[in-house]
Order: structure tokens, then sequence, then C-alpha cells
């Protein structure tokens, strides 16, 4: 057993203090993740910061009409929360939809955002990877790549992604919020995620030493009409293979505003910007859905054994959106 550190901060300040302290140490909330990579050796944290106590445990309403999320609100509560529920449900059917109820129990949102990938390539400290170790290759391209990346990946990686939670967060234009020692920051959620590129390892543009405090989410009209759909290889806890965010405002059979984006076909929250912009003021019908789905993908580049999410992402647009434009004409 590797020998690590425990630290429990007292506050904010201290956690951020701690952390800008010793580079190689990890912040532990809820550890779905963490304490799994650390069992198989892809984590070897000289120390813990157990950040579970610190006030970030709340949602509630901004002045201007959106949602704050505390970074350690857990998946639980804030699907269960009644304004999550009502104003942004495609947020609370994506937490429903991922892990099991034990382990919504404990995820908190900001571990959520920070969770990486289950490529088994990754998780196996004996084959290369190069998200865990750069330079040394990606045997998921030619080897088990059914559940890899049809979007945005690159020569040096072909991982997706596994959240569902960052999905929705990504439709309704969610901003990140953290502290460093030099002060506050934030970061649009299109912008948290990096681009894989030839440097698959840094996956996110939170800088070193920073501590998740929350995430916003703008007040946004169409969001209230909205959902989640994911597919999956078993009924229940299981990462998706395909997932789709949706928020559609349809009046007299026109789309007057739309919020689209893909889980589980790149190495971050696919955000359908394309796509949205082939429906923003087309008719609300299927053959328009279809259209947009296209758009979207026609930047898909599958590898051998994943051509299928493409056709499923398409079939799966249009069926979500489908959905939600029939719900606008009750």
């Amino acid at each position: 057993m590797r020998e690590f550190g425990y630290q429990r901060a007292l506050g904010v300040p201290d956690a951020v203090a701690l952390l800008d302290a010793d580079r190689a140490a990890r912040v532990l909330a809820g550890g779905t993740n963490l304490v799994d990579l650390m069992k198989n050796g892809v984590e070897r944290p000289g120390r813990l910061v157990d950040v579970r106590e610190l006030p970030l445990d709340r949602v509630e309403s901004t002045p201007g009409g959106g949602l704050r999320i505390g970074a350690t609100v857990t998946n639980s509560d804030l699907a269960a929360h009644p304004d999550v529920r009502l104003r942004y449900p495609v947020l609370a059917q994506a937490v429903l939809a991922g892990a099991s109820g034990q382990l919504r129990n404990m995820a908190t949102v900001g571990g959520n955002l920070l969770q990486r990938t289950r490529c088994a390539y990754f998780a196996d400290t004996t084959m290369p990877c190069n998200k865990r170790e750069p330079g040394s290759g990606c045997p998921a391209i030619r080897g088990e790549h059914h559940n890899h990346a049809v979007l945005g990946a690159s020569a040096h990686c072909v991982a997706v992604h596994p959240s569902d939670l960052a999905v929705a967060l990504s439709a309704l234009d969610a901003v990140v919020h953290y502290e460093t020692a030099a002060g506050p920051g934030e970061s649009p959620l299109d912008r948290f995620y990096l681009p894989v590129d030839d440097t698959p390892h840094r996956e996110t543009s939170l800088p070193e030493g920073a501590l998740i405090t929350g995430v916003t989410l703008p007040p946004a009209r169409v969001a209230a009409r909205s959902r989640y759909r994911k597919v999956r290889e078993r009924a229940s806890f299981a990462f998706a293979v395909g997932s789709v965010a949706a928020a559609l405002d349809v009046r007299d059979g026109v789309v007057r505003d739309v919020r689209l984006a893909f889980g589980a076909v790149a190495s971050r929250p696919w955000r359908a910007r394309a796509a949205e912009r082939v429906l923003a003021g087309a008719p609300a019908d299927a053959e328009t859905f279809a259209a947009a789905a296209d758009a979207e993908l026609t930047a898909a580049r599958p590898l051998p054994y994943n051509e299928y999410k493409v056709t499923l992402m398409r079939n799966l647009t249009v069926a979500v959106l489908s959905e939600l434009a029939r719900e606008a004409t009750r």
C-alpha cells in the first residue's frame, strides 16, 4: 500500500493554502472516482485534502434568476432540489441517469466535473496511455474502442468523458467557479474542458492548486422544457454509449430557442453548436431535427468499431427533440 497524508480543510482559504503548498495533493470529497484510481495506481497523491465539510453544499437562486450550485452538493441532493427539477429538469434527469443511488449520495458536483475517463487502457497501469503517461501511445485506436470518441478526438487519445452531469451543464451554459491562492476565478464550461489535441493529459483549464467552489447557471426560460436521454448497455449503473441534453422552445411550430449537447462522443461534453444554428428559426419537425443532427455529426471521425455511434446520436437527437416539440403543442 502506498502511504499518503490526509488533512481535513477547515475552510476554503485553508483548503486552497494546502493545495497551493503541495501541488501533488488531491481534493477528496465523495471519493467515488479518486479512491478507485488510487486503488489501481493511476492516481498516487502524497496528500488528500478533505473538503467534504466546507460550506459549499447549498443550491441557491442568484439575483438575476439563475442558480448557484455549491461544489460539495451531492448528486442526490442536486437531483431532488425543487428549483432544479422545476427550472432545469434536464439537470435532474442527467444526475439520476448516473451511477447508483448509493454513489449519488456520496458523489459531489465538483468531483463529478473532474472525474476521469473510464477507458480500460487508462485504468490499466500495465498498458501505455497518453492520458496517463504522455508520449506512451494510445492502444485504444487499434484495440477496444467501441465506446470511444467519434468527435474531437486525435491521434493521441480517443477516450470519452464519462460525466452525465457535465453534458447537461454544457447545454445550460454553466460557469465553473474556483478559488486559488491568487484569488477567485471562473470559466465557462465550454472552455473548462480542453481539446484533446496532442496533450490528452491536460484535461481542464483549472489552474494548479485551485479548488472548485461551485457552478452557476444563467437564467434560461428554454430550460424549463428540457430533457436528458442516455443510451447505455444495461438498464442502470452504466456509463453512456451516447447521450443528449436538450432544451427546446417552440412557438407557432417554429424553434425560437434551443440548447443541445452530446455526451459519450468526445473527450469532453460536446456542445452541438452547428445543430443549434440549423434549428434556430426553423420548423420544429423531424426533418429539421435530422438535418440539425447531420450538420453536427458531419465532423464525426469514427473508428472501425464505433461507427454505430454516429447513427445512434442522429436518431437519439431526433427522438429527444421530437418529444420536446410535441410537449410544446399540448
